[in-house]
């Protein structure tokens, strides 16, 4: 009898945990399946006890997971008292060459790519041609870094060695996305998913669909990430990337719920505050606006925030402290470029904007030909718009947009751009339709540009009744990708819209000599199919 009790009352929390598993789950398919992405977090009673501090930290490091700055401080102190003992140990400096990528990751610091770099290669040296965890954390400091090539072939050769190994995915991903090769990137993340189901493999997928324009499957990827997520900080990271997502799409207030939440999570969680003050902004509340991108800026000095925070105050007419943080921007790149790290696209759409455009177009034809991604193809496009070179700028601008070779991002900013430079070159129709598509996409998704666009889609005026048809017209990025786009005949131009007061400008380098300019992209093969159909 008395054993027959205890086996009822063990009963009980196993069929109370299995009802709240059921309604957890019911409850974030049904956020999903209503288009939001707010995530539903688990409840913090069910997590298990938290491991010490170093041990955590070395679990979620080799597991390719975020980790909080306590933690990682304390694993790269263990790992460095290892190896003053025993200095052979090629595994313990592969991990502490991972744990300062990550750490360098969170803080933006260069020094510890430089310190993640000594360690990775003596960890290499130590155990050359059979040490896929070394070759894997040169992958991801080579992302971090913005070197796609370098990244893709330390990812090729980890798995080599090591096919099974599915974090070195990761990095392999990341790469192919940022060289502009989604049928790669997918073809790798099909293989990834057949091998792992982690978390961290979920927001991986996520990212791979977003850039495909697969809106609903990242927000699925991102919710199922965030609700299995073993620890406040991995949770967070998951709920910041799907406060980005939120923002991209224009939907304000439930990037700013999931900002907050994740700054809630971990408090260290710093690009959810440059995300958070990206919102304020867009709901026109300068002034907390500027407040947290003041401390994003002073935790995680990223180039890229300093810009956002200067063309915010440009936007409310405060030149100097814009100036102020040009500055800035300039002062960060070049010390990250003493690190390693590439910072030249986000200087390139700086010197576009608010510099020197025939200098921006040289870095960037540059940076195009080292890896050629969306991004670059845009800033690249934009530059060359700037710098009154609007029919090749078409072609970059084109090749950002493409639908074709496996679908594109739903970014307003290069819709924005492709609007603009069509309609310098006469192409009303098509840039009529990119700048409704811009603004649709996002509203709100620049306190510069945004106001500009509106106002260059008035002066368009409204179609004709009977416009002529154009191949441009077709399926969103979220329907079977269309064939390639055309441009409708020529109609009556407008004036472009007057540039800013450009802030100090830098002295550009001698261009070099003169070389044909780049074609488009040629449309990539057809990816094959993801191992979750994309519910698109």
């Amino acid at each position: 009898m008395d054993k027959r009790r205890e086996t009822g009352r063990a009963a009980v929390p196993r069929r109370r945990g299995r009802v709240m598993h059921r309604a957890l789950a019911a409850l974030v398919a049904g956020g999903v399946a209503a288009g939001g992405t707010w995530l539903l977090l688990p409840s913090p009673e069910r997590r298990p006890a938290a491991p010490a501090p170093a041990a955590g930290a070395l679990a979620a490091v080799t597991a390719g997971a975020p980790v909080a700055l306590p933690d990682l401080a304390a694993l790269i102190g263990d790992r460095q008292r290892h190896l003053t003992a025993h200095p052979q140990d090629a595994s313990a400096w592969a991990v502490l060459g991972a744990a300062f990528v990550e750490r360098g990751r969170r803080t933006a610091d260069g020094g510890d790519y430089r310190r993640a770099d000594t360690a990775l290669r003596t960890s290499l040296r130590l155990t050359p041609g059979r040490n896929a965890a070394a070759l894997e954390g040169l992958a991801a400091l080579a992302d971090q870094r913005r070197d796609f090539r370098a990244a893709r072939t330390y990812g090729e050769q980890a798995l080599k060695l090591e096919p099974g190994r599915w974090t070195a995915y990761g990095p392999l991903i990341d790469a192919c996305s940022g060289l502009g090769d989604r049928p790669a990137a997918q073809r790798a993340l099909d293989r990834l998913l057949k091998l792992h189901r982690a978390p961290a493999v979920q927001a991986q997928a996520a990212k791979v669909f977003w850039d495909r324009g697969w809106r609903e499957d990242a927000a699925a990827q991102l919710a199922d990430a965030a609700a299995a997520a073993a620890t406040p900080v991995e949770q967070a990271a998951y709920v910041e990337q799907a406060g980005r997502i939120a923002w991209e799409r224009g939907d304000l207030e439930d990037a700013l719920r999931h900002f907050e939440t994740a700054l809630r999570l971990d408090p260290g969680q710093w690009a959810a505050l440059a995300g958070k003050g990206r919102a304020l902004a867009a709901l026109d509340r300068p002034r907390e606006a500027v407040r947290a991108y003041r401390s994003a800026l002073s935790r995680q000095p990223r180039p890229e925030y300093a810009l956002e925070l200067g063309e915010l105050y440009e936007s409310l007419g405060l030149r100097a402290p814009a100036r102020t943080q040009y500055d800035l921007l300039r002062t960060r790149v070049g010390q990250d470029a003493a690190a390693g790290v590439d910072d030249e696209l986000v200087l390139g759409r700086f010197e576009a904007d608010h510099g020197q455009a025939e200098a921006a177009v040289w870095r960037l034809r540059a940076e195009w030909h080292r890896q050629p991604g969306a991004a670059v193809a845009d800033a690249l496009g934009w530059a060359l718009h700037r710098d009154g070179q609007d029919t090749e700028a078409l072609k970059f601008v084109t090749t950002a947009t493409d639908k074709a070779g496996g679908g594109a991002v739903r970014s307003a900013l290069y819709a924005y751009h492709r609007g603009m430079v069509e309609r310098e070159l006469d192409l009303t129709g098509p840039a009529r339709r990119h700048l409704e598509e811009a603004l649709r996409t996002n509203p709100y998704f620049s306190p510069l540009e945004a106001p500009r666009a509106r106002k260059a889609l008035s002066a368009l005026g409204e179609p004709p009744d009977e416009e002529p048809p154009t191949d441009d017209a077709g399926p969103s990025a979220e329907d079977v990708p269309p064939s390639h786009q055309g441009a409708s005949p020529p109609a009556q131009a407008t004036p472009r819209p007057t540039r800013t007061a450009p802030g100090p400008t830098r002295t550009a380098p001698p261009p070099p000599p003169a070389a044909a300019p780049p074609a488009a992209a040629p449309p990539a093969p057809a990816a094959a199919p993801p191992a979750v159909p994309p519910g698109r």
